[in-house]
């Protein structure tokens, strides 16, 4: 099972029928995303701002930029 989950990038749900509470799992790789997600999107100027950056890719107004290399700044 954890191997699907981590070829597939997927989740599972462990349903548990003697008591309540079911449970996910997933990769460390998809969680952290999903933390990190909810961590931008936990103030309204970050969550405008992403909702803003999604309407510009999606019109095709989006620019691709090289990154700043701190080590050669």
């Amino acid at each position: 099972m954890l191997d699907d989950v981590l070829r597939d990038a997927d989740v599972t749900i462990i349903s548990r029928h003697d008591t309540d509470g079911d449970a996910v799992v997933m990769s460390l790789a998809h969680y952290n995303s999903l933390m990190e997600t909810l961590h931008l999107a936990s103030t309204p100027a970050n969550a405008e701002a992403m909702a803003r950056a999604i309407r510009q890719d999606r019109a095709g107004e989006a620019q691709a930029r090289t990154l700043i290399d701190p080590d050669n700044a």
